[in-house]
């Protein structure tokens, strides 16, 4: 039986190398490694818009899917869904109705998940959103995992936050672009295919079918191009308004002419459109919108009111 003996400079070596080793060995005592069970349970969050021109469901399968896909390698578990339709990304989280409740639950010590996973960073935060909330994910403990990052935000890392702001310039540019791309596609359909862009048809119109519709998709499901047709009976009475304007008439006398001549005005002629008002009569004012509209003029005129956004609280720029 022999016994080999390790000089002290090669024992201390050891020591140095791996104090917390030796001690243990020194004690008798036997560590067990720890088991990793992943990054656990999460919630997810997306987020689809009437500006998407998406189906709902179709935008939330793959978004979700893709969260799954990202998560479910490292050991993580989706149990709880939010999803919001019909938002707008530049709408704050607060402001969005499931954004506002997946906020709500940070709070709750019972929620049932220790981290939240976005499928696509761009289609969740929009200009300095994040910058906003990701304090509120810090405060309570929640881990937040966004693909576009490969992992875990990390709020120390200057990369994460810079990464994170430019994925919000990108939706917010993405965003404009959208808008861009669907007026200019409007005025193509509008001058090269004289295609009716809906709402109310102007008095003197009709919107009826004019063959197949341009979009192979569409028409084999059967949609029709819709367009703008002369409806002769109610022409006859915008003619007689620029007649009656050209003559010398004002907006009321000619108003006046028409009640007394017993012709339905535009709201009784096709109540079906017109529920907001009151179908009394002809008024000045209605007479002064055909005189004004460009539609019969020759001019295809769509797009009049558009939305614009406006800060409300100044206090509150989110």
């Amino acid at each position: 039986m022999s016994t080999s003996f390790s000089s002290p400079r090669h024992r201390f070596a050891e020591i140095i190398s791996n104090p917390w080793a030796t001690l243990d060995d020194l004690l008798g005592l036997e560590v067990a490694d720890v088991a990793d069970d992943g990054i656990g349970t999460l919630a997810a969050y997306g987020r689809c818009s009437t500006e998407d021109n998406q189906d709902p469901e179709t935008s939330r399968g793959w978004q979700f899917g893709n969260a799954r896909k990202f998560v479910e390698p490292l050991g993580g578990q989706i149990v709880a869904e939010f999803f919001d339709v019909g938002q707008s990304r530049s709408v704050p989280w607060e402001r969005r109705t499931e954004g506002a409740r997946l906020l709500a639950e940070l709070k709750n010590p019972r929620r049932g998940w220790d981290g939240i996973v976005v499928g696509e960073g761009t289609r969740c935060w929009f200009g300095n959103q994040f910058s906003l909330i990701a304090p509120k994910f810090a405060a309570y403990g929640v881990d937040l995992w966004v693909p576009e990052l490969g992992g875990k935000y990390d709020p120390r890392n200057p990369s994460h936050k810079m990464l994170m702001s430019v994925l919000g310039g990108m939706s917010e540019s993405e965003r404009q672009h959208v808008q861009a791309r669907v007026r200019a596609a409007m005025d193509a359909q509008v001058i090269n295919e004289e295609r009716d862009q809906g709402g109310r048809a102007p008095y003197g119109y009709v919107v009826v079918d004019s063959g197949p519709h341009p979009n192979p998709r569409k028409a084999a499901e059967g949609f029709k191009l819709r367009v703008l047709a002369i409806e002769e009976t109610t022409a006859d009475v915008v003619r007689r308004i620029f007649a009656e304007y050209l003559g010398g008439n004002g907006d009321r006398a000619i108003a006046n002419l028409l009640n007394r001549d017993g012709i339905p005005c535009p709201s009784a002629h096709r109540p079906d459109q017109n529920r907001h008002r009151l179908a009394d009569g002809w008024q000045g004012s209605s007479v002064r919108a055909i005189l004004d509209n460009p539609r019969y003029t020759g001019y295809a005129i769509f797009g009049r009111w558009t939305k614009h956004e406006t800060l409300l609280d100044p206090e509150d720029v989110a």
